[in-house]
């Protein structure tokens, strides 16, 4: 009896730390319209990042001032932990910028690499 009652505790137990665990997995929930800002060589920069989400997979675009808009690459987000990857035309071909952040409620912060800098980003989730 003693036996069953241990094995039945540690079932238990495994079964709330494995939900505990999923929980603390879940991927933020990003998906949406977001002004991205940070700081460029003439001031601060405004692009606008459109996601939809699939889980911890993202599709999207980021759409600059200028109106030229960019596909993104790929994208993942796991718990607060958000990464994705635009392609864009630079002076000597084409260059990868792969954006890493954190998301909490409606903000989200970052950096990028830009050439041999490491410039840091914020994004608001629209209304």
């Amino acid at each position: 009896m003693r036996n069953k009652l241990f094995a039945i505790l540690t079932v238990a137990m495994c079964v709330v730390t494995l939900a505990a665990v999923t929980h603390a997995q879940a991927p933020a929930k990003v998906a949406g319209s977001w002004t991205m800002t940070n700081m460029g060589r003439n001031g601060v920069v405004t692009t606008m990042l459109t996601l939809s989400q699939d889980g911890g997979t993202l599709k999207g675009s980021m759409k600059a001032e200028n109106g030229m808009e960019t596909p993104l690459d790929s994208g993942t987000v796991t718990g607060n932990n958000i990464t994705f990857q635009v392609t864009r035309q630079g002076r000597n071909g084409a260059v990868m910028v792969t954006y890493t952040g954190t998301v909490s409620g409606d903000t989200m912060k970052g950096t990028f690499m830009q050439g041999q800098n490491s410039v840091d980003w914020t994004a608001k989730k629209n209304s």
